[in-house]
């Protein structure tokens, strides 16, 4: 009755069966050990490997960390940087520095070297006070910060208004130091009052406003008395630093010390000395340097010097030697013409690379046969076009319709075939595809946008830079309001203004060769085959350099560098800098003096409401480096090789900055300041990082046409100011049309003389609907007339 469901028992083993039939199904021992032996040899072997393998990782990271602890906490490490911020302006740093370099002194022990060697904690820290207000100063503090103690006071209650502990000058710069990557950080609470209630609860407010403005492992320590600090003090020497990531990959020096030597056998130049710690990794004598906001240069040679600040000194032995005389050089590293790294920076184009030899007979033959064959091929051309410019049309928008003129060859046309416009459906009924067929329009010599750039403010008076500022208010608020929209101007034929722009069947999926007409620039720049593999061959080729003992300096060493070729004003100048903020010299990496095109992910910085148009003068710093740039702006689409340009960086979102600048590997943060005038300080206009260098990335300039429709009858329409005469019609003619409202169609013939034409669409147009024309030309950076902000400086 169950049917399939009904239920099956296992039968009974019988008492009465063999021994043997009983063991049928099984294997003999002997030959199972045959057929098992390899597999179980190999399953064993593949665990023993996996085990040995972890084993050794987990040795690799223990023996790494271990070092980095050494080396960061050990007797040889540099002294720890501690920079002392006020979140307001009513902090008074003065008094917690002495209070902090009197516990490390101890008493009786006054030096004047900037790092200060503490015996009872074992400890040797150099302490910074970032100046209020100064925001230059503040980032160059913070870059080499191995902790930043930021320094919070009940005062600001009163005095900021506000009810907060931050003024807006704290809150900028916490916002710019999470981008540069934030070190070990802590909170130290000033100015408490005696009373031990009060003091909690104003200690418990402290710590719950600014609990969200900082990392979940930041502490909050009383900094009042002695005992309040000999506590943080302790657990500071205890406390395993973090740094951001992007300074661990190269060498740098902050200096304690900057001098100056004259050389005599260049006229203009000097050699400048930077004496202090190395840090992050070994120095080699053979890399090039960076000096923060001066270039790249060649070192002549490197002096490994006695230790002016043992953490152990012998008794009787000068704490300090502060004399330059006095200095002992204990070894001197000169550089390796063979290994040198030269100081390329732009590539040297070949103005003979684009010439061609007499060709041979059988090329010339190929050439005749290949001319037949495309004689018997007709084109539709626009008038006028010559054979060889008929030569550098594609193939694909070559008409097969024989010899076919019905709607005239004045004009640039596409495939019919590919464009989706048959012959036959041309003259009656339309049926649109999703995308249109790309036009080639001809390139032209004479410059066809204004520059976006400023004039320079020097010659300038007050009314006429408030009038160009007042005009850039309007641009930004008109391309936010009606992006990409531009009219055609009435004195000047459309076919030359728009002569370098282009239709493009599809935005994401047609091609476009990334080099094709290129501007002389990409002449200079310098481009990666494998920009992965070539950075994972450069980090490989760092590690090798720095375990050479023979050019390398170790890390936490005090050594003076002696950079060459330094232009006396730059010289001076950081001479100068090195009074108020720390002068830094980081190595670079192979390739990293070269010139490409870097492309960031940038955003508007909260703070910053004037417009950034393209093309605007700004200054980077990217890690360590600074230059100066005029970057164009684009979107990042994901799914399209084709970027479209924007011409302002809007608030509230990312894009992609693109600029010619020294190759950098990734990821290094970047703050992009733009200066207010000449006696006020620069501005903090945008934040963001290092994203790629590829100079094949392809920006395309977007402009829309725009017209009206002046008669309607159903999917037929006259439309009227788009153009203003009929050859501009015949030129755009290949050139599919859309309206905001959703159709699409192509242009018919041009009515009249005063540029109207006749329309066809795939649906009925409305009357009120508006008909616009996209077209498209690829952008690329401006070449800054300067690269980094000391020289430019100085020769202003």
């Amino acid at each position: 009755m169950a049917g399939s469901r009904l239920q099956v028992n296992k039968p009974h083993k019988t008492r009465f069966a063999s021994k043997s039939s009983r063991n049928l199904h099984k294997i003999s021992q002997k030959d199972k050990s045959k057929i098992a032996k390899s597999e179980r040899n190999v399953a064993k072997g593949a665990k023993a490997a996996r085990l040995q393998r972890n084993k050794m990782m987990r040795e690799q990271k223990r023996a790494a960390v271990l070092k980095e602890k050494r080396a960061l906490s050990g007797s040889r490490s540099p002294p720890r940087v501690v920079v002392l911020f006020g979140l307001s302006a009513s902090v008074n740093l003065n008094a917690i520095e002495e209070d902090i370099m009197a516990l490390l002194t101890g008493e009786g022990n006054n030096t004047v070297f900037p790092a200060v060697a503490s015996v009872e904690y074992k400890l040797r820290a150099t302490v910074l006070k970032a100046p209020h207000g100064d925001i230059l100063t503040c980032m160059e503090m913070a870059k080499v910060a191995d902790l930043i103690a930021f320094v919070a006071s009940p005062t600001s209650l009163f005095e900021n208004g506000n009810g907060h502990f931050v003024d807006s000058f704290g809150s900028q710069c916490l916002s710019l130091f999470r981008t540069l990557g934030l070190p070990s950080t802590v909170v130290l609470i000033r100015d408490l009052p005696n009373d031990l209630k009060k003091k909690n609860d104003l200690k418990k407010m402290c710590t719950s406003s600014l609990a969200s403005e900082f990392p979940e492992d930041c502490e909050f320590y009383l900094a009042d008395t002695k005992d309040e600090l000999h506590k943080f003090m302790r657990l500071f020497k205890e406390q395993r630093l973090t740094v951001p990531h992007w300074r661990n990959q190269r060498p740098y020096l902050m200096s304690q010390k900057v001098d100056i030597v004259a050389d005599d056998s260049n006229s203009g130049k000097c050699t400048l000395l930077l004496t202090g710690y190395i840090r992050a990794h070994g120095f080699s004598v053979n890399q090039l340097v960076h000096v923060a906001g001066a270039g790249d240069f060649q070192l002549s040679k490197i002096e490994l010097l006695k230790d002016p600040c043992p953490l152990n000194a012998r008794k009787g032995e000068d704490f300090m030697e502060s004399d330059d005389t006095n200095v002992q050089v204990l070894h001197c590293f000169t550089p390796d013409l063979m290994k040198q790294e030269s100081l390329l920076v732009e590539n040297a184009p070949d103005p003979l690379a684009g010439e061609q030899t007499w060709p041979t007979e059988a090329e010339m033959d190929e050439a005749d046969k290949n001319h037949k064959d495309r004689k018997q091929k007709k084109k539709k051309l626009p008038w006028g076009t010559s054979d060889y410019q008929a030569a550098w049309i594609v193939d694909d928008s070559d008409a097969d319709d024989g010899d076919s003129d019905e709607d005239g060859d004045e004009g640039m046309v596409l495939d019919d075939l590919e464009s989706g416009f048959p012959v036959q459906k041309q003259k009656d009924d339309f049926e649109l595809d999703d995308d249109q067929g790309s036009l080639y329009l001809r390139e032209s010599d004479e410059e066809t946008e204004t520059d976006s750039v400023m004039m320079e403010g020097d010659n300038l008076t007050k009314e006429q830079i408030e009038e160009q500022i007042r005009k850039i208010k309007e641009e930004h608020a008109e391309d936010e309001e009606f992006p990409d929209e531009v009219d055609t101007p009435l004195d000047i034929p459309a076919r030359k203004r728009f002569a370098k722009y282009r239709g493009v069947k599809s935005f994401r999926t047609s091609s476009w060769d990334p080099k094709e007409s290129l501007p002389q620039e990409y002449a200079r720049v310098f481009a990666f085959d494998n920009f992965t593999r070539t950075q994972k061959h450069v980090l490989a080729r760092a590690l090798d350099m720095e375990q050479d003992a023979n050019d390398c300096i170790p890390i936490g060493s005090y050594a003076r560098i002696h950079i060459k070729e330094v232009p006396n004003g730059v010289a001076s100048k950081l001479c100068m800098l090195a009074k108020k903020m720390p002068v830094i010299s980081s190595g670079l990496l192979q390739h990293e003096s070269k010139i490409s095109v870097l492309h960031f992910s940038i955003r508007k910085h909260d703070t910053y409401d004037a417009p950034i148009k393209a093309k605007e003068e700004l200054l980077f710093h990217v890690g360590f480096r600074q230059f100066l740039s005029r970057p164009i702006f684009s979107s990042d689409n994901i799914n399209s090789d084709k970027h479209k340009m924007e011409r302002f960086l809007h608030a509230g979102r990312f894009s992609i900055a693109s600029i010619y600048a020294p190759i950098s590997f990734p990821s290094v943060p970047l703050i992009a300041l733009k200066s207010e005038g000449e006696d006020s300080l620069p501005a903090v206009a945008a934040v963001g990082s290092l994203k790629s260098i590829d100079p094949d990335r392809i920006i395309l300039k977007k402009i829309i046409l725009s017209g009206y429709p002046q008669r309607v009858s159903k999917k037929k329409a006259t439309v009227r100011y788009m153009f203003h005469n009929p050859e501009d019609v015949k030129w755009f003619k290949p050139i599919e049309v859309w309206t905001k409202c959703g159709r699409r169609g192509r242009i018919k013939e041009p009515v009249g003389t005063h540029g109207a034409m006749k329309c066809v669409f795939n649906g009925v147009l409305q009357q009120h609907d508006t008909v616009c024309m996209s077209l498209y030309k690829r952008m690329y950076p401006k070449w800054p007339q300067y690269w980094f902000p000391l020289p430019s400086a100085c020769l202003n």
